[in-house]
């Protein structure tokens, strides 16, 4: 049997692998764009803007929420969505920062040209 080594990383990769996860889907990605846009929404309003069911939007903000990326709050029979943007920012600044770090270096090769 084969174990997750996700211990022998860095918290920082960690969190921006569990951030990466989270964003890996299209869908996902328009959930965030479009609480963006609005600031905040209701759930069923979310599905009616996606060419998805309400459900299967429903599984997409509860992965956004593990996450912490977005937040819900329950007000009567409906949930209300908005960004933490605390952590969309915190986000933003780790995957900032590793690109930063990943195309200063020149590449393989000598001088920067690569032989790959």
């Amino acid at each position: 049997m084969t174990y997750a080594k996700t211990s022998e990383f860095t918290p920082q990769q960690q969190n921006l692998a569990r951030a990466a996860k989270a964003l890996a889907h299209p869908a996902r990605i328009a959930i965030v764009q479009l609480l963006a846009s609005k600031q905040t929404c209701i759930s069923g309003d979310i599905a009616a803007e996606l060419p998805l069911s309400r459900t299967t939007v429903s599984q997409h903000l509860q992965e956004l929420k593990a996450l912490g990326l977005i937040r819900g709050e329950i007000d009567g029979l409906t949930v209300c969505y908005c960004l933490n943007y605390e952590l969309l920012r915190q986000v933003q600044q780790q995957f900032a920062m590793f690109f930063q770090a990943a195309v200063a270096s020149p590449g393989c090769g000598p001088a920067g040209k690569s032989s790959c």
